[in-house]
């Protein structure tokens, strides 16, 4: 298969969770309209699985896991066109962040610019040490706009004012002190760390971590008397879902939980 010819993203399925392969490794796996798009029909095929309970997003190879938007044809991978009121990138944040499931940033290499926002997208990261991070977009004239709205209730005004306003790379190590990654691993032990990472997943309510997800992704943009209002709702009905009542008898049997999608 020639270069023209391969597919720029790769799904792999491993049990219940999906691998998304970001498939492009000679360009640093950078992200350009069909990169964003493939990442947009595996979430859209995902939302309908209920066999699946994770994603796990990474790059091919070992350097970079996203080295932002492809420049060699221009700025125009994250902009929207003068009749679209979204951008493609946009509407795959939209995605992925309505997504039932969990979904883990594998940050096999460097990260920046708009890999940091699909790291950001993500709701768990775990890094490889070699890893960097970074948003260098000041020093080709223009500011990571759309990866802001997703880095600020994830990040400290401060570091994100560090890294916006400089460009300068840092290590995994600082990224985790940043809280930008939950983990930090040598490299040939990433994958260990994320099947682990999958397993504790897999003992977890399905029905809870949609509800959950849902009301993590409502609640960010509500002000703290709304939010407990919504969030004294939402557990009135959690509790009297079926997960729920197996997951008490379950506590009370010293047994593991049977939970509904699984029977």
């Amino acid at each position: 298969m020639t270069d023209a010819a391969r597919p720029e993203i790769r799904c792999e399925r491993r049990g219940p969770a999906l691998w998304i392969w970001i498939d492009r490794e000679a360009r640093r796996n950078a992200i350009n309209p069909a990169v964003i798009a493939g990442i947009h029909a595996a979430v859209q095929g995902a939302m309908t699985d209920r066999d699946l309970r994770a994603i796990v997003l990474s790059g091919v190879g070992d350097k970079a896991f996203c080295a932002g938007a492809d420049l060699s044809h221009g700025t125009d991978t994250f902009q929207a066109m003068p009749d679209e009121p979204t951008t493609d990138f946009g509407r795959l944040a939209r995605a992925m962040k309505s997504l039932g499931i969990p979904l883990i940033a594998r940050v096999n290499g460097d990260c920046v610019a708009g890999g940091m926002g699909l790291m950001a997208l993500c709701d768990l990261a775990i890094a490889s040490d070699k890893a960097r991070f970074g948003l260098p977009e000041v020093k080709v004239g223009v500011f990571p706009m759309q990866v802001l709205v997703l880095l600020r209730s994830m990040m400290h005004a401060r570091h994100i004012n560090e890294l916006c306003l400089t460009g300068k790379l840092i290590a995994a190590s600082r990224a985790l002190d940043m809280g930008i990654v939950n983990d930090v691993a040598p490299y040939e032990e990433l994958d260990a760390r994320i099947e682990k990472l999958l397993a504790q997943l897999q003992t977890s309510s399905p029905a809870a971590m949609r509800r959950g997800k849902q009301a993590i992704f409502a609640m960010e943009a509500m002000a703290f008397h709304e939010a407990l209002a919504f969030a004294e709702a939402q557990i009135a009905i959690a509790a009297k879902g079926a997960d729920a009542l197996e997951g008490l008898a379950a506590f009370n049997a010293k047994r593991r939980p049977r939970w509904a999608e699984e029977e």
